[in-house]
């Protein structure tokens, strides 16, 4: 049952999003032409279904269609935004491609507003409905709990507060040698079962069982038999272990995700790498004059070779040579163990400049191409500190399941140099979690805006 419904109200809510760009652009033609938008052009009907595919595919890599993401606490607008414009961008795109075709700007930029506005709408009711058939109790689940600790007690009161589908506790099974800690409900023992099971009051029976009892579970179905409802287990592996993902076959073996990295969904793979490749190919000529102005000027200024190449540790843990305009006169070893100062003395005499503008990064670009960077992500580090880092910063490592960035979620927010590294840690751990290609743009934006000076770039 639970199951169920919550799979007719994933259904529903792709169901209503994806209508939505067909609304968007009739509502608009009736505004724009006073008429239908076919009738205006039959155009308009191949660009419909090319904006209806995009959204289809945006609105879930933003958890547009996500139930869950109805009652995030924040963020609903800007993910919104993001995916309508992300989705009229490429919409935008398609259309300057119909040569024989010529489309309405003022069509287009209002249909990508009234989809935003429709996005909104819908979600709020879709919310609505939720909420309304929670606190009526309508369709309600009756739930026989398997465990009666402290753990089953917390587990049946998320559970009964839910805000997917209303769910009630009918009752409690006491697992052998438990310490019981309900009190309000009744308790009941395996031996019970076949009673309970002929009185057919229950709709779902959930296993609420701590880790280490993980392996009475067979004892427990075997006991559950009389029972013909579907069983289920509520997870949790301890502190520390989060469930993100859900237990997928591979090869007839059940693997389930401890620590999911973005990296193997399809979107990263689809869209990162060959944005990156195609961002630091732009990047690279735009700059190119800069760059070769920058190479004189540390030949005229010092002695030394132009770039400084350092080792890095990048996706998986794996070192590779990252590239910098050389800043320093220091040698490549005393550089790789030691923090840059305010006014350090081994800069040359552009090298604070190129450091506070951060233009002594450019040459990272090239590492963007090669693959051993990408345009944003956590910002790689020396061997050296990452030793240090991983023995006394807890989560560390995990910066390592994605490729380093030459710009990154934790640096456009002034975490850069000789700052706090737990601070760093959580905000590049937010990053990956969230990952979206909107917030790489939203983040290349704001090292645009507030990346080039720091007042910890030194």
């Amino acid at each position: 049952m639970i199951r169920l419904r919550l799979n007719l109200f994933k259904f529903s809510l792709n169901f209503v999003e994806l209508l939505l760009p067909l609304l968007s652009f009739t509502l608009a033609g009736y505004v724009r032409f006073d008429l239908p938008f076919f009738a205006a052009s039959k155009d308009y009907i191949g660009l419909l279904l090319l904006t209806t595919i995009s959204w289809a595919l945006l609105s879930r890599q933003y958890g547009l269609t996500t139930p869950v993401n109805l009652f995030a606490a924040g963020g609903k607008s800007r993910r919104i935004a993001s995916a309508c414009g992300a989705t009229f961008l490429v919409t935008f795109v398609g259309a300057s491609f119909y040569r024989n075709a010529q489309f309405s700007r003022s069509f287009l930029l209002l249909s990508c507003l009234l989809l935003f506005f429709l996005t909104f709408t819908s979600q709020i009711l879709f919310r609505v409905i939720l909420e309304s058939l929670r606190r009526r109790g309508k369709y309600c689940i009756r739930v026989l709990i398997i465990g009666a600790d402290d753990f089953a007690l917390e587990m049946a009161n998320r559970l009964m507060h839910g805000q997917l589908t209303p769910c009630q506790v009918a009752a409690y099974i006491a697992l052998p040698n438990q310490q019981i800690s309900v009190t309000d409900l009744p308790v009941h023992t395996f031996d019970d079962v076949p009673r309970i099971a002929a009185e057919n009051g229950i709709d779902e029976a959930v296993l609420a069982i701590p880790y280490a009892r993980f392996g009475e579970i067979p004892s427990i179905l075997r006991s559950l038999e009389p029972l013909c409802v579907p069983t289920r287990a509520f997870l949790s592996f301890g502190d520390g272990v989060q469930i993100e993902e859900h237990l997928f076959d591979f090869g007839g073996m059940p693997l389930l995700d401890l620590k999911p990295t973005p990296t193997e969904s399809m979107s990263y793979a689809l869209i990162k790498r060959p944005f990156d490749f195609v961002f630091s190919i732009l990047v690279l000529i735009l700059s190119a004059p800069i760059m070769i102005l920058i190479a004189v000027a540390i030949k005229l200024t010092s002695r030394g070779p132009v770039l400084f190449v350092q080792n890095r540790v990048g996706f998986k843990g794996q070192i590779f040579r990252m590239y910098k305009f050389r800043t320093m006169m220091g040698s490549e070893k005393e550089e790789g163990t030691r923090w840059t100062v305010e006014n350090d003395p081994r800069c040359t005499p552009i090298g604070s400049f190129l450091r506070r503008t951060s233009l002594d990064e450019l040459p990272q670009f090239f590492n963007v191409l090669k693959g051993d960077m990408s345009v944003v992500g956590p910002r790689p580090e020396r061997p050296y500190f990452v030793e240090k880092f991983v023995k006394d910063t807890e989560s560390y490592n995990s910066r390592h399941y994605m490729k380093g960035g030459i710009t990154g979620w934790a640096q456009i927010n002034g975490l850069r140099g000789d700052t706090s590294i737990p601070e760093r840690i959580r905000y590049d751990l937010y990053y990956m979690r969230h990952w979206s290609l909107g917030f790489d743009l939203q983040i290349i934006l704001l090292t645009l805006i507030r990346g080039f000076t720091n007042k910890n770039a030194y």
